[in-house]
């Protein structure tokens, strides 16, 4: 009997503690969930006074006839010009006005798929070029061909695979970065100039380096603003054989950087804009 009675109060023991635990669990997940519960209305509250302001539209405010003329497009840039006290000066005038002539180049002047998808990439860089005063050379052609006076140029205007670029002269054209993106994959070109292209920079320069054009072989960037730091990008063209820049000896930097890529293109040669264009 006696192990009987110890036997059950073991149990009962036993039973009382897992009780209690499973209350204290309980009442533990009521308080996390408690909390949980605040934090999450907290969060929501914080969420709620983050939110953009209504438009008068979503309010339901009454509007005048003078929306017609508001730009619900504004920029910041448009911001900061109202700002801006009122300039009489008429070099900030004509300072701000080439500014605008320059954004409006740079956004006709990118890349547009569809023109490539018609022409084909030979035909679309060509009309790129020939419509902004450059020159373009086909493979098989005898000469040059440009545009005239009225900016008309015979050139197929639909992909034709017999119309092969061959060569390109951008010389003194106002080039952008954003314009380069139309002068790619380009396999049958052999000869590329942007001589006196003064935007034509570093970043020009390794766009273009990287345009899918491997069989280049002459690259003039004479008259630019390239420098040491861009040259480096010019080993990915493997079959380039010369190099045409302003002085290959106008630093001591430029001069070991000439040297590097010389070594890593063994074939290529590096010569002064003065020994090649005095020919011409």
């Amino acid at each position: 009997m006696l192990k009987l009675y110890n036997g059950a109060l073991r149990h009962s023991t036993r039973r009382c503690l897992s009780l209690t635990a499973c209350r204290h669990n309980e009442e533990t997940n009521n308080r996390e969930s408690a909390t949980l519960k605040r934090i999450r209305e907290e969060l929501a509250k914080e969420k709620a006074a983050l939110k953009w302001r209504k438009t008068n539209e979503e309010v339901g405010d009454v509007t005048t006839k003078l929306k017609y003329f508001a730009n619900n497009e504004q920029t910041s840039d448009f911001i900061l010009l109202m700002q801006r006290p009122f300039e009489l000066n008429p070099k900030k005038w004509l300072a701000m006005w080439e500014k605008k002539k320059e954004k409006d180049e740079r956004h006709m002047q990118k890349f547009l798929a569809e023109r490539h998808e018609i022409l084909g990439p030979d035909l679309a860089t060509a009309h790129f070029i020939l419509h902004r005063g450059g020159l373009v050379k086909f493979v098989n052609a005898q000469h040059w061909t440009k545009a005239d006076e009225d900016n008309n140029f015979k050139v197929p205007n639909q992909y034709d695979p017999s119309f092969k670029l061959e060569a390109i002269r951008c010389d003194n054209m106002r080039l952008y970065y954003e314009g380069l993106e139309n002068i790619r994959w380009l396999q049958h070109l052999k000869f590329a100039s942007f001589h006196n292209v003064l935007s034509f920079d570093d970043w020009c320069l390794d766009r273009f380096s990287g345009s899918q054009c491997a069989n280049l072989e002459v690259l003039d960037i004479s008259g630019t603003q390239c420098t040491a730091r861009g040259l480096s990008c010019l080993y990915r063209l493997h079959n380039l054989k010369l190099l045409i820049v302003n002085d290959p000896k106008e630093s001591l930097e430029f001069e070991l950087t000439c040297s590097m890529l010389q070594e890593t293109l063994p074939k290529l040669k590096i010569v002064d804009a003065a020994s090649v264009h005095s020919l011409q």
